[in-house]
């Protein structure tokens, strides 16, 4: 997967860094030290992603002098990151596949999640058409486990065709694709739920009309 977002290049004492504005261990499932790639005014550069004081899932993008020559500091870039060997499973010996997939996604009906911590598991049964208990099993998770890497992979064992790029606006306007799955923060998880031709289906409050875009951290694209 790949992620987009807007960030700004600062200093520090190793040279230069981009602060990444999710969390790394719960969209990609990886830890320490983390090779990655990233897109920045048009310049592709390696580089690694080292955990930041903080801990806990923030980490820096870590880049010296050469890679951001010419690049001007403490403004505000456009950065497409690529993190090598993020853990999202393509081949889960599923019976459904992108041409084949569980069903089409041509309208959304609202699952209420049995309890707290299932949203993201509920916003896979919506978009497959299937039950929160289902995919909790293809999920292998259960409450407050649902990262954007395990959604995603359950995304690809259902056959759901999504976009390979995850937005994160992180509350700035955005013109929403006609259906998505929305990332909004909460304390140290993530909510998640469906936004669809206009409504927006959240597995506690049902559906709703408008949203507020300023709690809006990020987006994936469902294809449809």
């Amino acid at each position: 997967m790949r992620y987009f977002f807007e960030a700004k290049l600062e200093r520090n004492d190793g040279g230069f860094f981009i602060t990444i504005p999710f969390n790394v261990w719960e969209v990609c499932r990886l830890r320490d030290v983390i090779q990655a790639d990233i897109v920045l005014d048009n310049r592709i550069i390696q580089c690694e992603l080292l955990p930041d004081e903080k801990g806990k899932g923030n980490y820096l993008i870590q880049l010296d002098d050469e890679d951001v020559s010419g690049i001007e500091v403490g403004v505000t870039h456009q950065i497409l990151l690529h993190v090598t060997g993020s853990i999202i499973r393509m081949d889960q010996n599923s019976p459904y596949s992108f041409e084949h997939p569980v069903r089409k996604i041509d309208s959304m009906q609202v699952i209420k999640q049995p309890e707290d911590g299932l949203c993201g598991q509920a916003c896979v049964a919506m978009l497959a058409g299937r039950t929160i208990a289902e995919v909790i099993t293809i999920m292998d998770c259960r409450e407050w486990q649902a990262t954007m890497g395990r959604v995603i992979s359950a995304l690809n064992y259902y056959g759901i065709d999504h976009a390979d790029v995850i937005n994160y606006n992180e509350g700035r306007e955005v013109v929403l694709p006609k259906c998505c799955i929305l990332m909004e923060k909460m304390g140290r998880y993530c909510h998640y739920l469906v936004h669809y031709d206009g409504l927006f289906y959240d597995s506690n409050l049902g559906v709703l009309q408008e949203y507020d875009m300023s709690k809006l951290l990020g987006f994936l694209e469902i294809k449809c």
